[in-house]
């Protein structure tokens, strides 16, 4: 995985870019000797937009008056354009929101509303037929980037499709109002669209009467999928898609505000690839003072990313991306690379290892490794009720349960830091900001010492570890979240099951700890 980023800006991507550099010679060198290497491979960009917002998004304004606004959005997408075809991206993902903003009525969104076609009923090419529909400018304006810069497009937009009293489902204004993704080919042609399913309290926008599954076909990596920011936590249409569709690559424009310490733009989008095998080309708005930064193509095993707090300017990250992602190494795999502490973790899960009565729990040889749970306490955690135990000493074995899920931590640490981490669990109906049913295991660093600090939002850590953290899941749709100090992110040595037990396996850190966790989604429970 070969990637840059133009125009990069924070010390972050400086570092990321000064790797990439190294990366990218040697990878030219390869190619002068193996020609069809570059057959294996395509040029993907995404771009996280600081997009010009309207000063009042509540006043009802004219479509001239909207579309000024939308077209300086637009000038710099063009100008991403131009820069990202010099560097041969064949595929550019833009961010939800970013060309007519947020925070709207549906109201006061409807002069930013493009009317929208439906590509299944209607082929059209907006740049070279402007004239077909009324009130397609900013359509136009798309599709003619498209062909300027040679290259598939993928941008969100607000549009509208009028309905009949007759409709059921007809909003009393005559009108459906869809938050919407559209894809155009090199050619200027709109291949698709998507109207997103599971809305964000976007008051603005009406949810379609059935669940778009759209994909879209590449000469360069064949078929995509596509879908929106909060679309990535339902089955509807994310899942299913992958299931159904044998979907390898996923074109994500998202406005994500970061939640910490579980659901992180940059953290989310990883998990995704690792957990499915999938490419995630994941284009995030930026407005740090509203929280919402971080972008990144991602593979199962590698990710490239962006996440800045401070900048106040875009960027681009472009990279060559694989067009078969290969996935993590599952526990399949995992005994031909025994150690000592894959050793433990298998006796332990296979029940071998230790036997536990009703008083007390009796373990083999290594008393050291006995399971000797200190007492648990309660801390919440992105507004659920979590119980945790904490995590002591420089080796352990940890178990913490609520309700039918426990989870499962052994751990070394080569160092002490002078920092409280936590082994946490929950196993419920998180109802704040969304209402679906989870159960997680995770291993954080709490904000401070105190106990009632576990789940707080951090962003640096010391603590270094080798661990394996594992839980008796009753769901298969398991998110690994891995974040350590400066919102880098990590990939697990090893992911997959093992006796009815998924577990994740790091076997050490570069940088400390911030958050290990294991999110699992069951969702005919929400």
């Amino acid at each position: 995985m070969v990637c840059s980023m133009a125009g990069a800006s924070s010390k972050l991507a400086l570092f990321l870019l000064g790797w990439v550099m190294v990366a990218l010679g040697a990878l030219t060198s390869e190619h002068r000797e193996d020609d069809h290497h570059e057959d294996e491979y395509y040029v993907a960009a995404v771009y996280e937009h600081h997009s010009v917002l309207s000063p009042n998004p509540l006043e009802l304004t004219s479509r001239k008056q909207a579309l000024k606004l939308m077209n300086q959005n637009l000038n710099i997408y063009e100008e991403q354009v131009m820069t990202a075809a010099q560097k041969g991206v064949q595929i550019l993902v833009f961010p939800e929101d970013g060309i007519h903003g947020f925070n709207f009525t549906r109201t006061s969104i409807y002069p930013f509303l493009d009317f929208m076609p439906s590509p299944q009923l209607v082929r059209w090419n907006p740049c070279l037929e402007p004239h077909r529909f009324n009130d397609t400018e900013v359509l136009q304006r798309l599709s003619c980037m498209a062909i300027k810069g040679k290259l598939f497009l993928v941008a969100n937009l607000g549009t509208k499709q009028p309905c009949l009293s007759s409709d059921p489902g007809c909003p009393n204004d005559g009108r459906y109002q869809f938050n919407t993704n559209v894809v155009f080919s090199s050619n200027g042609t709109l291949v698709n669209r998507y109207r997103k399913h599971n809305l964000y309290f976007e008051a603005a926008f009406d949810t379609p009467l059935q669940v778009d599954h759209i994909t879209f076909d590449t000469p360069f990596a064949g078929k995509f999928g596509i879908f929106t920011c909060f679309d990535i936590l339902f089955f509807d249409p994310a899942i299913r898609l992958i299931r159904d569709q044998d979907v390898k690559h996923i074109a994500y424009p998202t406005a994500w505000m970061n939640q910490l310490p579980l659901l992180a733009a940059i953290e989310i989008q990883k998990a995704f690839a690792m957990a499915f095998g999938v490419n995630i080309l994941a284009a995030n708005i930026h407005h740090p003072s509203l929280g919402m930064t971080g972008s990144g193509i991602h593979t199962p095993q590698k990710s490239f990313w962006y996440h800045s707090m401070v900048t106040p300017r875009g960027q681009l990250i472009i990279c060559q991306v694989a067009k078969n992602p290969v996935a993590l190494i599952g526990a399949e795999k995992a005994r031909g690379e025994m150690d000592a502490s894959h050793s433990r973790f298998l006796k332990i899960v296979s029940g071998a290892y230790c036997e536990k009565d009703a008083q007390e729990v009796h373990c083999d040889k290594a008393t050291k490794w006995n399971l000797n749970t200190p007492p648990t306490f309660h801390s919440e955690m992105m507004y659920d009720n979590f119980t945790l135990v904490p995590v002591r000493g420089k080796e352990g074995y940890l178990q913490v349960c609520s309700n039918g899920l426990c989870c499962y931590l052994l751990y070394e640490r080569p160092t002490l830091s002078k920092e409280l981490y936590a082994l946490g669990v929950f196993d419920g109906l998180h109802t704040v900001h969304g209402t679906y049913y989870i159960q997680v295991c995770a291993l954080v660093k709490c904000g401070g010492l105190g106990f009632d600090t576990c789940g707080q939002e951090i962003t640096e850590a010391q603590g270094l570890f080798q661990f394996h953290l594992w839980g008796n899941f009753s769901t298969s749709y398991i998110f690994p979240l891995f974040l350590t100090s400066g919102m880098t992110l990590e990939t697990p040595d090893q992911l997959g099951w093992e006796n009815d037990h998924y577990f994740l396996r790091q076997r050490g850190l570069s940088s400390g700890l911030v958050t290990a966790a294991l999110y699992g989604r069951l969702y005919e429970r929400n």
